[in-house]
């Protein structure tokens, strides 16, 4: 099974987790990781804080006009600290399984990116967790549950040992590392 890569934080994770079920042959399995932590690892940052980052904005919101979602927002500060939104996607997945966890990624995504909403605030938060069906009300615990700070950790560490560099990246079943929402269609 394909494996793919996302942050809460990044847009264009946000392009591809929400149209990957229609773009694969077979649905990935969704992982979590930080990408502040890859970036850092890699020693590099962000196309938020570069020159690009107009341009790229203006693209994103082509691409998302392109794949039928609607329009792109930007959330106040964007992008968040995302450490507390991916702690999350991790709690989701432990506490509902893996659809539950899509559920709630693609919630909180579009909380971020259709509705102009913080994911660095936690009643953002638990207001997906509510939306897709997890017991938001335990959310604040969960996540600071270490098991589930580990989890992330160890997830983000392995992300980096396969070679992803960023979000979001496909690592396909014959171990392709494709970075980039536009290259789901090259996976497919």
């Amino acid at each position: 099974m394909a494996v793919l890569h996302y942050d809460l934080a990044s847009p264009y994770a946000y392009l591809a987790v929400s149209r990957a079920r229609e773009v694969l042959p077979e649905p990935p399995r969704l992982q979590p990781v930080l990408a502040g932590a890859i970036f850092a690892h890699r020693g590099w940052g962000s196309w938020a804080d570069m020159d690009t980052r107009g341009a790229n904005m203006v693209e994103i919101a082509a691409r998302a006009a392109r794949y039928g979602l609607p329009p792109i927002t930007w959330p106040p500060g964007w992008p968040p600290n995302s450490l507390q939104a991916m702690r999350a996607c991790v709690w989701a997945e432990r506490v509902g399984g893996a659809e539950c966890a899509e559920r709630f990624a693609l919630t909180a995504f579009r909380a971020a990116f259709a509705q102009c909403a913080d994911l660095s605030d936690m009643m953002v938060l638990t207001a997906a967790a509510h939306r897709a069906g997890l017991p938001a009300h335990e959310l604040p615990d969960g996540i600071a549950d270490p098991a589930v700070k580990q989890a992330l950790k160890d997830a983000t560490d392995a992300a980096i040992a396969a070679g992803v560099n960023g979000v979001p990246t496909l690592i396909t079943d014959a171990g392709a590392v494709l970075f980039g929402d536009d290259r789901l269609e090259e996976a497919a």
